[in-house]
C-alpha cells in the first residue's frame, strides 16, 4: 500500500478521518493525499470576485484541517482543485495510483438518518478505487479481526483482494469469511476462489435475504474489529447503490468498513 486518498469537505469529521490515514499510513509506510474540491460558477455577470472567495474558503478549510492533525513522520501532499469530486479523483487516479481511499461516512451531511452521505456514497459507487469509511470519533487500531461478508465466492483477479492482504502483511490480520447464500446464488457463486481460501483463517456459510442481515447474525460470533464487504455491479449493495445515499436502516455499522471494487 503506497497512496492512500482522503477527501475532505466541510464537516466536522474531516479532521478525525485524516487522522486515522495518517495514522494507517504512518505503518504502512504510505503516502497520504489529501483532496478539498470546490466549484466555481460561470463567469459571467460579475461572478469572478466570488469565485476567488470560494478559491480561498477551500484554501483555508484544507489549511485548517491539516493544521489539526499530527502528520507524525508521514508526507501528506494537499491539493485544492476545481471540478467535481468525482471526476477530480478518477483523473487523479490516473496520475497516482490510488490503492485506498479513506472516507468519512458522511461528508457533507448532517442528516442523523444517513449512513453514508451524497459525497462519500457516490465515491464508493461509482468509482473502482478500494474505500475505507472511517465512522466518526474512530481513532486508528490494528484490525486484528476482518469479518468478510460476501455472496459470490469468485474472485478471478489478484489484485482484488490486495487491501486484505495489505492488512494481513502489516497487521497479522485474521480473516474469517462469512459466505451467505441469498435468493439469487446460483451454483457459480457457490465457488469460493483458491485467491481468497489463502488470505482467510476460517469459513462460514449463512442463508440470509441480504448480505446485511448475515452481518447481524454473525457479527457478535466473530466480534471482529473491521468489517470488510465487495461491491460488484450486481453485489452487495446492489440495491443501496441505485442511489449515493444509503441509510442507517438500509446498512449501518460502528466499525470501519472496507469495500473491495470488483467490476
Amino acid at each position: 500500500m503506497k497512496n492512500i486518498l482522503v477527501p475532505v469537505g466541510s464537516s466536522e469529521s474531516a479532521v478525525g478521518t485524516l487522522q486515522y490515514a495518517i495514522d494507517l499510513a504512518e505503518t504502512v509506510g504510505a503516502y497520504v493525499y489529501v483532496l478539498s474540491v470546490f466549484q466555481e460558477f460561470s463567469k459571467v455577470g460579475g461572478l469572478t470576485k466570488v469565485n476567488t472567495i470560494i478559491k480561498e474558503d477551500t484554501e483555508n478549510l484544507l489549511e485548517e484541517v491539516l493544521s489539526k492533525v499530527d502528520h507524525k513522520n508521514v508526507t501528506v501532499i494537499s491539493h485544492p482543485i476545481k471540478g467535481s469530486v468525482l471526476d477530480i479523483v478518477e483523473r487523479f487516479n490516473k496520475h497516482v495510483e490510488i490503492d485506498l481511499m479513506v472516507l468519512s461516512p458522511r461528508s457533507n451531511s448532517i442528516n442523523e438518518e444517513l449512513y453514508l452521505g451524497k459525497t462519500s456514497g457516490k465515491l464508493v459507487k461509482d468509482t473502482n478505487i478500494p474505500a475505507l469509511i472511517v465512522p466518526e470519533g474512530t481513532v486508528f487500531q490494528a484490525p486484528s479481526k476482518v469479518l468478510m461478508a460476501f455472496k459470490n465466492g469468485n474472485f478471478p483477479k489478484k489484485k482484488m483482494l490486495e487491501p486484505l492482504r495489505n492488512f494481513i502483511k502489516h497487521f497479522d490480520t485474521k480473516v474469517s469469511l462469512l459466505h451467505v447464500e441469498t435468493p439469487e446464488t446460483d451454483e457459480k457463486m457457490r465457488k469460493v476462489s483458491g485467491k481468497l481460501q489463502k488470505i482467510s483463517d476460517s469459513y462460514t456459510q449463512s442463508t440470509n435475504v441480504t448480505t446485511f442481515q448475515a452481518v447481524l447474525e454473525h457479527f457478535q460470533s466473530h466480534n471482529p474489529d473491521m468489517i470488510c464487504v465487495v461491491r460488484r455491479r450486481r453485489g452487495f449493495f446492489k440495491k443501496l447503490w441505485e442511489k449515493d445515499t444509503v441509510l442507517k436502516r438500509e446498512f449501518y455499522t460502528t466499525k470501519p468498513l472496507l469495500v473491495l471494487s470488483v467490476q
